[in-house]
């Protein structure tokens, strides 16, 4: 006997249910953390997702980082911190397909050059077609950290993010690699000088993503070189996502010397805007944080952690 139509139809509705259902069951978010200049210190292994080297481990001194808290499944996007941003920005778009494609999701941390590195990729390939990925182990098998395609080769644009938390984001450049601070034979210093790094892409281009600015104030003797308040190593027109083709100097609301760096997507004192898509979240009004991760969750990274462990889920 032939099932009723009426029967027909509630066994496909749950079918349909029943598909939609196993389809969420495999969506799962990622926290991928993108490192900044290595300035000579220890890298993590281009391609290992697992090595949290750069970032920090356990306060124990592990440097796996695997009993360290930064968000959901977090994910460490390694890059040499030395060569051109072009040169290695793959590896960052190899992490962004293996863990932000088809039903999966990512939150992204970026601290200092790593800002260039996902701001070059959203602006210049995030409206691209992407092979959706099925997310390898945490440690890839190759120097690239591909991933392997999903069954039957699916494709779709661009990349599923919530957002981009920046910690201390050296995206509008740094007057040390203006002045010669550092060696000027750096592939990367050559790109974080302020007129260049400004000028690498459009950086009101985020495909819509947010843009979580950090910005530090605990500057050192380097802060001679650097325009208006700073931590260190960027001033706030860079950690602030102040746009523009060059650097000029933001202040604290303490400081009557300087324009303020505003909160949110406000326009700063004196009228400069900020890029599109990016708002500050924090300001550095008591001057206690500084640039460096120093391989522990330190500087404004730690704060950015702060956030990615309560939001980051």
């Amino acid at each position: 006997m032939k099932p009723s139509s009426t029967l027909r139809v509630f066994l496909f509705s749950l079918a349909i249910a029943a598909l939609t259902a196993a389809g969420a069951a495999h969506a799962t978010n990622y926290s991928l953390w993108i490192n900044g200049r290595a300035g000579g210190g220890a890298m993590g292994a281009n391609g290992n997702y697992a090595d949290f080297t750069y970032w920090g481990g356990a306060p124990s001194g592990s440097t796996s980082g695997a009993t360290v808290d930064a968000g959901i499944n977090k994910i460490s996007v390694n890059w040499d911190g030395y060569s051109h941003v072009s040169d290695t920005n793959n590896l960052v778009r190899n992490a962004l397909d293996c863990y932000c494609t088809g039903s999966n999701w990512c939150y992204v941390a970026a601290h200092s050059a790593g800002n260039l590195q996902i701001g070059y990729a959203l602006s210049l390939y995030g409206s691209s077609t992407r092979n959706v990925k099925t997310p390898g182990s945490s440690s890839a098998s190759d120097a690239s950290g591909t991933c392997t395609n999903v069954s039957g080769n699916t494709t779709q644009k661009g990349w599923n993010l919530k957002f981009v938390d920046v910690a201390a984001g050296a995206a509008g450049g740094s007057e040390l690699a203006d002045s010669g601070s550092w060696a000027t034979a750096e592939p990367l210093v050559q790109d974080l000088k302020t007129s260049t790094a400004r000028a690498m892409y459009n950086h009101n281009t985020t495909q819509a993503v947010s843009f979580y600015m950090y910005a530090g104030a605990k500057g050192a003797i380097t802060s001679a070189v650097l325009k208006g308040q700073n931590d260190s190593i960027v001033s706030y027109h860079s950690s602030g996502g102040v746009s523009g083709s060059s650097g000029a100097s933001y202040c604290n609301p303490a400081d009557y010397f300087c324009n303020d760096l505003t909160m949110g997507t406000a326009a700063n004192e004196g009228g400069s805007s900020k890029w599109s898509f990016h708002s500050v979240v924090f300001r550095d009004d008591s001057e206690i944080y500084d640039h460096y991760a120093n391989k522990n969750w330190e500087g404004v990274v730690s704060v950015v952690r702060t956030h990615m462990i309560n939001t980051a889920k």
